[in-house]
């Protein structure tokens, strides 16, 4: 999804490029396919340890309102699609390219993205699944505005980043809050769950399957062919979130301009970490003044500011780390898969299982039981994050990259 970005070389590597950004995506990808751990089956099995309840915690998206390192998974991957672009521009400007081929070939890699991510969604389905919450369809919702804003000036790019915030938020808090009588059984949503994570007053704008995203889906949703009406999504996910998702892409191509400019290392990487505590003190303060609560399943702007505070600290942190370190080796095995994207992402949706299957068939079933009941599922995983990672350094070595 990433056209090749300048920087120094790594051993072996066909393009230069940033370091950071490929190193960044790759601990992303890496924290998306870790989920072959199974921390929480681990934790399952040692009750008594907090560092496993923490672990596990960690790998699993939080009910509702808060984050975990896991929920940073989407807005970072998103956050980078857009620190990329400035990039991407520039490099098919230099090809000699122009700006409608330019928007010719971006609508077409929206069009995959969409389409790539409902069928992610519908494999072992017995129709097509139509959903579009996914990572890979929000992004392709949002890209051809991405693309469009890319080549307008960084003061239009704030605006319409303010906007999109500013209207998301509006139009939830315009929408009404469910009567007393709602149905929230039918939706998906017990008694207890509201006790423990439900909202009230102002913020209760923003409660699972009972929103302004959760009424357009009820729509939206049921004019595509389903095997049975569309009433709620389990986990309150929306397709409007895409919305405030290029919200963040926004935040990301902002990010990436810096990155391009004419400013010292060290002016960056202030000018990152300053945007990243600011962003991470109004998404908090939007939270806790009970004006727009932070939450990743709609993608509410308070989630916008918080997880796009972590990632522009995340990219501070990268940036300082690799790229004004020379040749980090540390950061190669992140760039590995950094690179590859798009073929991590399948990979980890579409072969976890059928790795697993077979490293118990050729190592032996009973290979794993040195690890003792309580941690197979650990080495197991281990296993298959490790094969992963050796696919992913076959085709970097072999300089095969799958791009959209």
């Amino acid at each position: 999804m990433t056209a090749p970005i300048k920087t120094q070389d790594f051993p072996g590597t066909l393009p230069r490029r940033i370091a950071a950004v490929d190193a960044y995506r790759g601990l992303v990808m890496l924290l998306m396919m870790g989920e072959v751990l199974q921390f929480a089956r681990v934790s399952g099995a040692n009750p008594q340890s907090s560092v496993w309840r923490l672990l596990a915690w960690q790998q699993s998206h939080v009910e509702w309102v808060g984050c975990s390192l896991h929920d940073l998974i989407q807005p970072s991957f998103s956050f980078l699609v857009g620190v990329a672009l400035p990039f991407s521009i520039a490099s098919r400007r230099a090809r000699g390219q122009n700006p409608g081929g330019m928007w010719l070939h971006a609508l077409w890699r929206a069009l995959l993205l969409i389409l790539l991510g409902v069928f992610l969604r519908s494999t072992g389905a017995s129709q097509t699944y139509w959903t579009f919450e996914d990572t890979l369809t929000q992004i392709g919702l949002g890209y051809g505005f991405l693309f469009l804003l890319g080549f307008r000036p960084v003061r239009e790019q704030w605006i319409a980043f303010a906007l999109i915030l500013f209207g998301y938020w509006l139009a939830f808090a315009l929408y009404p809050v469910p009567g007393a009588d709602f149905d929230y059984a039918g939706v998906g949503v017990s008694a207890g769950w509201l006790e423990r994570h439900g909202l009230a007053a102002f913020a209760a704008h923003w409660q699972k399957n009972s929103n302004l995203a959760w009424a357009f889906d009820t729509w939206f949703l049921n004019l595509f062919p389903r095997q049975q009406v569309f009433t709620h999504n389990p986990g309150g996910y929306a397709t409007l979130s895409f919305i405030p998702t290029l919200a963040t892409m926004i935040l990301g191509l902002i990010a990436g301009n810096v990155l391009r400019g004419e400013q010292s290392p060290a002016q960056k990487i202030r000018w990152l970490a300053r945007a990243g505590l600011i962003a991470l003190a109004a998404g908090w303060l939007c939270g806790w003044l009970g004006l727009c609560p932070v939450v990743k399943r709609l993608w509410t702007p308070g989630w916008v500011l918080w997880s796009g505070g972590w990632c522009l600290l995340g990219l501070a942190l990268f940036y300082a780390s690799t790229d004004c370190l020379g040749k980090p080796a540390w950061a190669f095995p992140l760039v590995v898969v950094g690179m590859n994207s798009i073929a991590a992402y399948l990979i980890a949706h579409l072969f976890d299982g059928f790795i697993a299957k077979n490293l118990q068939i050729h190592l032996g079933r009973n290979f794993f039981q040195f690890a003792g009941v309580a941690y197979q599922p650990l080495v197991l995983g281990a296993g298959v994050l490790g094969t992963y990672w050796f696919i992913l350094f076959w085709m970097y070595r072999r300089k095969i990259f799958l791009r959209i």
